[in-house]
Formats: C-alpha cells, sequence, structure tokens
C-alpha cells in the first residue's frame, strides 16, 4: 500500500515545494516556520553547515566556517529549505565572522520564537587565525539533553 506524502499546510509564500530563486543578499533571504507538530514536547533540533561560505569585508576573500545551530523549538520549526537558501545568501555578502554568526541566530530567533537556541561558528584560518565564534539565547529547557557540537578545536596540521 502506498502513502501520500505528508501536506505541509499552504502558508501565503512558503518556499517548501516549489522552485525559488537564490537570495542575493541575507536581508532579501526569506526565512520560512512551520508548525511544530511537538509543540508540547521539549525536544532538541540541530542542523549543521559544515562549508557555510561569506566574503571578508574589508578584503572580499573567501571566508569558510562549519556552523552549528541548536535549538529547542517552541511553537514553530524552521524550514530546512528556506535555511538552506538564507545560509547559501551570505557567500556574497561581506561581514566579519562575529557579525555572521550572531546575525543567522539573532534572525532565526526572530523568525521563530525557540525556547532556547545556541550557534557556534567555527571559522577556519585566515592569517594563521582560527576564530569561534558562540551565541545563545532563551533558557535551555530543565533537564534537556544538549550533546556536544563535535567540532573539534583547530589543530592546523597536527
Amino acid at each position: 500500500m502506498s502513502r501520500s506524502p505528508r501536506k505541509t499546510p499552504k502558508s501565503a509564500g512558503l518556499q517548501l515545494g516549489r522552485a525559488v530563486a537564490w537570495p542575493a543578499t541575507p536581508d532579501e533571504a526569506q526565512l520560512d516556520r512551520v508548525p511544530n507538530p511537538q509543540a508540547g514536547t521539549d525536544y532538541l533540533v540541530r542542523f549543521t553547515a559544515p562549508e557555510f561560505t561569506s566574503l571578508c569585508p574589508v578584503t572580499g576573500q573567501p571566508d569558510f566556517a562549519h556552523l552549528v545551530i541548536d535549538y529547542a523549538p517552541g511553537a514553530w520549526l524552521v524550514e530546512s529549505k528556506s535555511l538552506k537558501l538564507y545560509l547559501a545568501s551570505f557567500r556574497n555578502h561581506g561581514g566579519f565572522h562575529e557579525d555572521c554568526t550572531v546575525s543567522i541566530g539573532k534572525r532565526i530567533v526572530a523568525a521563530i520564537k525557540p525556547k532556547w537556541l545556541r550557534i557556534g561558528g567555527y571559522w577556519y584560518p585566515r592569517g594563521g587565525i582560527p576564530i569561534d565564534v558562540f551565541w545563545q539565547t532563551g533558557k535551555l529547557p530543565k533537564g534537556m539533553w544538549v550533546p556536544d557540537q563535535g567540532v573539534p578545536p583547530y589543530r592546523g596540521r597536527g
């Protein structure tokens, strides 16, 4: 017996299930949310973007990071396709590591109002110095298990 795919509630402007253009800038990117079907349960959602890229705002050279976004959802979830498009919009965006990492966290919080969110931006070295940026908001629900983000400190070649 074949089951039809689970339908997502239709929402005006939702990017899910249709072709959309890549956003040119983070400000132009649309970050969608969908209702949390487990809103009464405390749990953790993790998004990992190991190939995040942006541009240095001074030199225009590419910067690379491994992002880990953990959140305890409330009434809303981040729709993953829109998150991918949003993160990709940074590829031609000039921003310092700290600004990119924190602004991504703040934008997600504004869109879905999670109970708790943390973002770790593990930036690859430029000029011989790796930069790691961490930001969080909200209060972690009592008793919630949050695993380590799993990104080891930068050790160079050995």
